[in-house]
């Protein structure tokens, strides 16, 4: 069943775009504010078009094309070595990279 046409996009306010930016934790000057209600009624208008649109025959797609793989083969090769891959890294040990520790004490994910 075929959405409902809508003849005007609801309507957006600069109040509306200031509560995303504080959800979206943005800080946005006035003119910010302006020019991006503009923009978002923009949007939201091209999607009340795209609501008028009669898609009952149209089957969903998970890609534009019907290209099923578009990456190559995955074909072991020849790798660096590792003193190849070593050789420009500004600081290593024992044959790795040696990075700052970015997690503290117990640390985990």
């Amino acid at each position: 069943m075929p959405a409902e046409p809508r003849t005007t996009p609801p309507a957006i306010s600069e109040d509306d775009v200031r509560q995303v930016a504080k959800l979206s934790r943005l800080k946005l000057t006035d003119d910010e504010v302006a020019h991006f209600t503009g923009q978002l009624a923009a949007v939201l208008s091209h999607i009340a078009t795209l609501h008028e649109l009669d898609v009952t025959d149209v089957e969903p797609l998970a890609h534009a094309s019907d290209r099923h793989s578009v990456l190559r083969e995955d074909i072991p090769g020849p790798s660096l070595s590792p003193g190849a891959a070593l050789q420009n890294a500004p600081d290593r040990q024992d044959g790795f990279f040696k990075v700052p520790k970015v997690l503290g004490q117990g640390g985990g994910a």
